[in-house]
């Protein structure tokens, strides 16, 4: 079986597949370490860790040069977050697809934002032909971001995010994520209402996997949440560090971490 055809499988059910999202090739090694069945990455993580704001600001070899530095180290399947495709120009976008895919992707988020819908479609279409150009089933995450963006409320934000993930479900979408909502009756109506496997993200109060995997949502993803651990950690230690030359939260975070010469060589 392909890895491509794995990263499908995994979002067939009944169990939620938990997504960790990592940054880098050491973040993504310790979360194949760690028991995670494929690793995603976070646009705003990669971003942040080359020194770019989230929103496609980010140059794209960059991204996808983190892309292939994370699928040279774990042998589970690789999917990239590449934002809103950092392009509104199909042609544009099927250059960075194949980029994405040569680097060692099965699957990819492409968010709509605040974007037209018929755009975003359009857009989801370019890279579905670019992927199969490239002989990969591509996981295509279409990601709405009705609620994250406040375009709707209510009522009305759950119909357009139920018209939006048809439309982008016809022009070729494997998978629909909504970020931000939380509340269990809500991802159940989403997750009924949406004929392709729901991802969800994962955020304070969000129900447990095993009961999302019970509301009809296939996947969780951690989001920024990896890199603000792993950062906010080395932040503290290093102020008490700086303050008197104490290197105890140093070692204290560090609890646990294996030896990296050993698990990179």
């Amino acid at each position: 079986m392909t890895a491509a055809a794995r990263f499908h499988a995994l979002h067939a059910g009944p169990a939620v597949l938990v997504l960790p999202n990592a940054w880098d090739a050491a973040s993504a090694a310790l979360m194949e370490d760690a028991g995670a069945q494929a690793v995603a990455t976070s646009s705003a993580a990669v971003a942040w860790a080359r020194g770019y704001a989230d929103g496609d600001a980010v140059p794209v070899d960059q991204v996808v040069d983190t892309v292939a530095a994370i699928a040279r180290v774990v042998s589970v399947p690789v999917t990239a977050d590449i934002e809103g495709g950092y392009t509104d120009d199909p042609a544009t976008l099927a250059e960075t697809i194949r980029a994405v895919v040569g680097a060692g992707a099965v699957g990819i988020n492409l968010e709509d934002g605040r974007r037209d819908p018929d755009l975003h479609a359009r857009k989801i279409q370019a890279a579905r032909a670019a992927a199969e150009g490239a002989g990969v089933d591509l996981f295509i995450n279409a990601r709405t971001d009705v609620y994250l963006a406040g375009l709707a409320e209510g009522e009305a934000a759950k119909g357009e995010t139920l018209r939006r993930a048809a439309l982008y479900r016809d022009a070729g979408a494997s998978g629909i994520f909504v970020p931000w909502p939380i509340e269990a009756d809500l991802l159940a109506e989403l997750a009924a209402g949406i004929a392709l496997p729901l991802n969800a993200m994962g955020r304070p109060g969000m129900p447990t996997a095993a009961r999302l995997g019970e509301l009809g949502v296939r996947r969780l993803s951690s989001a920024t949440g990896p890199f603000r651990a792993a950062y906010g950690a080395m932040l503290r230690a290093t102020a008490t560090f700086l303050s008197d030359g104490d290197t105890t939260g140093y070692a204290t975070a560090a609890e646990g971490l294996p030896n990296l010469n050993a698990r990179f060589g």
